[in-house]
């Protein structure tokens, strides 16, 4: 469950700002919550463009283009050595087609991520000079091989690098470090992706940034888009630019990437370029050889790029159909263990779990249960994780106060990774949620941030061209996220082979139909007259010329429940199973007790939602009374309770005689 946010509304400020701009009032609401409220700022970020930053405002940029320069002019063995996720790939095929261009004597190389993974390894290094090397480019990595880049130099490699990575304290002894993050560097803009970098040394090498980015700015927005870097500065400009570029179909294998994904006869947004393309050039590199996915970028014809795209895609249904079994092992692994569902920091391990996909995994449970989530797979030789925190709670500290337990580990405040041995992997849950308790006594809790609520009858083609206006949409400029409050559910019809559902509400006499993804009838907890407050996004229909809005649900609960009582108990209860709850509640109303238990002997148990239970008692009940409730009833053997989070199953259990709620444990530890 998640707490929604409601950006403050200045309709006033807003107003004005429509005047002074003469743009349209809703456009102007959604830019001041966006905290744009002057007019010059307005234009700016509406219309205007970003000044492009100078290439050599980058520390030791003008050493890494004599260095390359010099290897183009005297045709040098050159190797540009990048990663294998969309960034990555897209960075490489970036600088060599532009080295390609200038006649260079150019490869390129990149990891698997079986085997080798991230960075640059002395076996790549050893391999390089062997093949007679002189020049080694990275892109997207580099900054952390300090050893692997003096190790090149005593091959006679030359090495330049270009990354966007935090620096650790000592760089590389490069030719060249270029890096926005580094302390010295007095670029003005700071947040580029891999591809940004490499593409700001593209800008330096031409000399010409105008050229570059109409050459380049395609492959920039992929990368950049597929990193979540923020949308703000010159990447907001590159972006743009590069969605302009995508849409043209001038790149065959991103033409061709569209079609097999079903949007070829699409136009590309942010949001599709994110959801269609990006997580299929991951895909090779998850499932596959990154190496396809940079060769389908590097087509030159439309057959060439359509055989690789097929094959592209079938390393994403590979991907998809694996992720759906991991995802069944992990939620095993839960039931197997509930206890782990009320820890702080989610820490779960398995057997096999393959690499490529635990990131994407620990995402899915992270957006499950709303909670910091490390998942680690169990190797023959290792035990090896990725984990997925919720803003707020930083997950490379805490997996840092547990270094002494890890092989090895790395990462920021939302996404981690760690290598540990078998031996250690209870430790390692234990110490993480320990240092959790003494830092967040009360955890953070996913947030979803609602621009500001909507009418039904505002629903209507019009408003998707002012919020296109708003595009390009990502990290630091979200997609607009609207409420639907008070709306009565007119009909529930499943869709998609009974994967989700489309739900018809109505108030006010007008009519809307929402799709809520990956919703079934049976985990729903509406019916037909329920009144739901809903929390969506609005995407664009067209069918033959017709244009219609798509109002897809992100979040929805019942306009009665009291979502921050809700948040309350499902934090009390939590603290409550792992014995350190610091205020107790008081016991349930013996009359919520008996309500509770007379309704699911009356319907033989119950299969959903709590809140969908807690309607289904008119909301008499409170949610801690309800939730306090359900666990005596547990424990007195009159239910079996399956919980997790705010899904459960609760099936009646045989009578022996007259129950004692009073001798349960919970019973006992309340009435103290």
């Amino acid at each position: 469950m998640k707490r929604w946010n409601y950006a403050p509304v200045d309709k006033e400020r807003a107003a004005a700002l429509a005047e002074e701009t003469g743009i349209d009032a809703f456009l102007a609401l959604l830019l001041t919550v966006r905290g744009i409220s002057d007019a010059d700022t307005a234009r700016e970020f509406l219309y205007g463009g970003e000044e492009a930053v100078d290439p050599f405002s980058f520390m030791d940029m003008d050493l890494a283009v004599d260095r390359i320069t010099r290897g183009i002019d005297e045709n040098e063995p050159i190797a540009i050595f990048g990663d294998y996720d969309a960034d990555g790939i897209t960075a490489t095929v970036l600088l060599y087609t532009y080295l390609r261009h200038r006649g260079a004597n150019v490869r390129f190389l990149l990891p698997q991520r079986d085997g080798e993974g991230y960075g640059l390894h002395r076996d790549t290094v050893e391999r390089l000079a062997d093949d007679g090397v002189k020049l080694l480019v990275t892109v997207d990595n580099g900054i952390a091989a300090v050893e692997e880049v003096a190790l090149a130099a005593s091959f006679g490699i030359d090495v330049v690098v270009t990354d966007h990575h935090i620096p650790q304290e000592i760089l590389p002894a490069a030719v060249a470090v270029v890096n926005p993050h580094r302390p010295d560097c007095e670029s003005e803009f700071k947040d580029y992706a891999g591809v940004g970098v490499a593409f700001k040394l593209v800008c330096a090498l031409e000399g010409d940034d105008e050229w570059a980015l109409n050459e380049y700015s395609d492959l920039v927005a992929i990368g950049t888009l597929a990193d979540i870097m923020p949308l703000n500065g010159e990447n907001r400009v590159l972006v743009r630019e590069g969605l302009c570029r995508i849409n043209e179909r001038t790149r065959p294998g991103l033409a061709a990437l569209a079609e097999v994904a079903g949007a070829g006869d699409k136009v590309q947004t942010s949001s599709t370029a994110v959801f269609t393309l990006a997580p299929r050039i991951n895909a090779a590199g998850r499932m596959g050889d990154p190496q396809k996915a940079a060769e389908l970028l590097l087509s030159e014809t439309a057959e060439e790029a359509a055989t690789l795209a097929r094959e592209i895609q079938e390393y994403n249904q590979k991907r998809q159909a694996l992720e759906a079994d991991l995802l069944k092992d992990v939620l095993a692994r839960i039931d197997e263990h509930p206890e782990w569902m009320h820890d702080r920091v989610l820490v779960i391990d398995g057997e096999g779990w393959y690499s490529g996909i635990v990131g994407i995994l620990a995402a899915r449970i992270l957006e499950r249960y709303g909670k910091p989530c490390m998942l680690l797979s169990s190797l023959p030789d290792k035990v090896k994780g990725s984990g997925r925190s919720i803003k707020g709670f930083p997950l490379f500290d805490a997996i840092a106060s547990c270094g002494d337990l890890l092989t090895s580990f790395g990462g920021h405040e939302l996404a981690a990774g760690v290598s540990l041995t078998a031996e250690n992997v209870a430790e390692f849950r234990r110490r993480i949620n320990d240092w959790a308790a003494e830092h967040f006594p009360e955890m953070p809790t996913a947030t979803l941030n609602v621009d500001c609520k909507l009418s039904p009858a505002q629903v209507r083609p019009a408003i998707l061209d002012t919020i296109a206006t708003l595009e390009p949409f990502g990290a630091g400029n979200a997609l607009p996220q609207f409420a639907l409050c008070k709306m009565q559910v007119a009909d529930i019809t499943p869709v998609g082979n009974g994967k989700h559902l489309r739900i018809s509400v109505k108030r006010d006499g007008a009519s809307l139909n929402v799709m809520w993804f990956h919703m079934t009838v049976d985990e729903c907890p509406f019916t037909k007259g329920d009144t739901v407050d809903l929390a969506c996004t609005l995407d664009r229909n067209e069918y033959r010329g017709n244009v219609s809005v798509t109002v897809i649900v992100k979040d929805a609960m019942f306009s009665e429940s009291e979502r921050e009582e809700w948040l309350s108990t499902l934090a009390t209860f939590d603290a409550l199973r792992r014995g350190d709850c610091q205020k107790l509640p008081p016991l349930p109303a013996r009359e919520a007790l008996e309500k509770l238990y007379r309704h699911l002997r009356k319907t033989d148990g119950f299969s959903g939602r709590w809140d969908g239970l807690a309607r289904a008692l008119g909301f008499s009940v409170s949610p801690c009374d309800l939730r306090l409730s359900a666990e005596i009833l547990a424990e007195a053997n009159l239910l079996s309770v399956s919980d997790r989070s705010e899904q459960v199953e609760i099936s009646l259990l045989p009578a022996a005689g007259k129950a004692d709620l009073s001798e349960t444990a919970l019973w006992k530890t309340l009435a103290k």
